[in-house]
C-alpha cells in the first residue's frame, strides 16, 4: 500500500459511500408472515449442497434485528445502504397474490433507513426465486420475463415515493452459471441446455426491469450489477492467452455487451450460437437498455491456463493456493489492481454512463477476543483496494461510488456460515453484533478522521 494516507476527500464530495447485503443471506424468517418458498429454501435441504449442512433459515435474523443493524449503520457513519427485496416474501407464488406483510416489512426497513439519514439502494433480484416458478422451469422458461415484469411493477409502485436508486439483477452470471450450469447453487440444474436459456432470459429481464421501473418512476436512478474478475493468462503461451480471452468473455462480457446493443460475445465463445434457439426476432432490440448506472462487483483476479479437459472454453482456473500468493479464506487472491482493471474495462464501454462499485470485500477467519475483533487483514484489504479505486477515479469520470460487502456476517451460499465478510460480526447462537475493527476503520475514513 502507498505511504500516503488514504483520504475520502480525494474521491470528491459527490462520491457515494455505502455497504451492501442481501435478503436471503441475512433475513432468516424463511417461512414467516406469509412468505413463500424460495429455490434456496429447497436447495439447502438437499444432501451435500451446503457446507456443514448450514441453512439460511435464521441466518443473521435481520427480519427481527433490522432496527439494530440500521442503528449500527448510523453509528458507523455509513450514508448509503444497499439491500435486496425477497420476491417470495412479496409475491409468495411468484405471480398473483401479493403478501402485504412482506411489503410492510420492506416499508419498515426503508422508513428506518430514511429516519436515520441513510439512503436506501434496492436490489430487486438477489437469487431467491420463488420455488413455484422453478416448478415451471424458473429462469429456463421464457415466461419469466412476464413474471419478473409483474414483480417489478409491484415493487416500483409500492416504494416509488421512498426509493430513488434501484438495481435490477445481482450478478446474473453467477446465478445462471452456478444454478443452471454447474449445479452448485439453487436450483441445482446443470448443463448448457439449462444455462443458455437461463442466460438469455436474464438478459431480457435486465432490460424489462429497467423499462418497467422507468415507466413508473422516470426520475429514478436505475441500474444493474455485474460480477467481474480480472483475468490473466498463466503463461505467455498462445494457448493460455486465448484461454484467458475466452474466460474473460464468459465472466466479464456476457451480460453487459448484449445490454449495450453489442450482442453476445459469440466470436470469443462460439458455443453461444446455441442461444439462437431461444431468441425471437424482437429480442435484439428488447435486450438493449441504457442503464443510468451499472454496479460492478470485484474481489479478485483469476489466472487461467489452457485445458483440453474443459469442454467449450478449454480453460481452467489456477487456484490461488497453488500459485503461492496471499489469499482470503475463500481462496481468492488478494490482488488490489484487479479492481482498477475492472473499472477500466467497464469504463471503456461507450454506453456505460456511470459506474458504482456495489460489492468489494474479503472473508478472513475472525476471532472475537475480549469483545474485540482485530481483523487487520480485512482492513488492509479494503484500504489497498480503495487505493486502486482512487487510482481509477483519476482516469474515469464515470466512477461514482463504492459499497463494501458486507454489512454483517451472513449465510454465504454453498459455504454456509464458514465465511465471514461482514464489517459487523454476528454470533449466530445469540445474534449478538460486534463491530469489527475494519468497521471502525471505515467509520474513521468516512468521517475523515486521521487513521490511528
Amino acid at each position: 500500500m502507498s505511504d500516503k494516507p488514504l483520504s475520502k476527500k480525494d474521491f470528491g464530495a459527490d462520491f457515494l459511500w455505502g455497504v451492501s447485503s442481501s435478503a436471503l443471506q441475512t433475513e432468516g424468517a424463511h417461512d414467516a408472515d406469509g412468505k413463500g418458498l424460495s429455490i434456496w429454501d429447497v436447495f439447502v435441504t438437499k444432501p451435500k449442497k451446503i457446507l456443514n449442512h448450514d441453512t439460511h433459515f435464521v441466518a443473521a435474523d435481520f427480519y427481527h434485528n433490522y432496527k439494530t443493524d440500521i442503528a449500527l449503520l448510523k453509528q458507523m457513519g455509513i450514508p448509503n445502504y444497499r439491500f435486496s427485496l425477497s420476491w417470495p416474501r412479496i409475491i409468495p407464488n411468484g405471480t398473483g397474490t401479493v403478501n402485504q406483510a412482506g411489503l410492510d416489512f420492506y416499508h419498515n426497513i426503508i422508513d428506518c433507513c430514511i429516519e436515520n439519514g441513510i439512503e436506501p439502494f434496492v436490489t430487486l433480484y438477489h437469487w431467491d426465486l420463488p420455488q413455484e416458478l422453478e416448478y415451471k422451469g424458473g429462469w429456463t422458461n421464457r415466461e419469466i420475463v412476464q413474471w419478473f415484469e409483474e414483480y417489478v411493477k409491484v415493487c416500483a409502485n409500492a416504494f416509488k415515493d421512498k426509493v430513488r436508486y434501484w438495481m435490477v439483477l445481482n450478478e446474473p452470471m453467477v446465478f445462471t452459471g452456478g444454478g443452471y450450469f454447474l449445479g452448485i447453487h439453487a436450483p441445482g440444474k446443470k448443463g448448457f441446455d439449462n444455462f443458455i436459456p437461463a442466460m438469455h432470459h436474464a438478459v431480457l429481464c435486465q432490460a424489462v426491469g429497467f423499462n418497467t421501473i422507468k415507466a413508473i418512476l422516470p426520475e429514478a436512478q436505475v441500474g444493474t450489477t455485474f460480477s467481474c474478475s480480472y483475468i490473466t493468462p498463466y503463461s505467455a503461451s498462445e494457448k493460455d492467452k486465448k484461454a484467458a480471452i475466452r474466460v474473460d468473455a464468459l465472466l466479464n462480457r456476457l451480460f453487459i455487451e448484449p445490454s449495450l446493443g453489442l450482442g453476445y460475445p459469440i466470436a470469443s465463445l462460439p458455443f453461444l450460437k446455441k442461444v439462437k434457439k431461444y431468441q425471437l426476432p424482437e429480442d435484439e432490440a428488447l435486450m438493449k437498455v441504457t442503464f443510468d448506472f451499472i454496479g460492478i462487483q470485484n474481489y479478485t483476479r483469476e489466472v487461467v491456463a489452457y485445458s483440453i479437459f474443459t469442454p467449450y472454453i478449454n480453460a481452467r482456473i489456477i487456484p490461488a493456493d497453488k500459485r503461492k500468493v496471499f489469499y482470503t479464506a475463500m481462496d481468492w487472491e488478494v490482488y488490489p489492481e484487479a479492481i482498477y482493471e475492472m473499472i477500466r474495462l467497464f469504463d471503456n464501454y461507450e454506453g456505460v454512463k456511470k459506474i458504482l462499485i456495489t460489492e468489494n470485500g474479503a472473508s478472513f477467519p475472525d476471532e472475537l477476543i475480549d469483545g474485540i475483533i482485530d481483523d487487520h487483514h480485512r482492513r488492509h484489504f479494503l484500504k489497498s483496494y480503495l487505493e486502486q479505486v482512487l487510482r481509477a477515479k483519476k482516469i474515469s469520470a464515470k466512477l461514482a461510488g463504492y459499497f463494501v460487502w458486507s454489512l454483517t456476517d451472513n449465510f454465504e451460499w454453498g459455504e454456509g456460515f464458514k465465511q465471514r465478510f461482514g464489517l459487523i460480526h454476528v454470533d449466530y447462537d445469540t445474534q449478538k453484533r460486534t463491530v469489527k475493527n475494519s468497521g471502525w476503520w471505515y467509520k474513521q475514513f468516512l468521517e475523515e478522521v486521521e487513521e490511528l
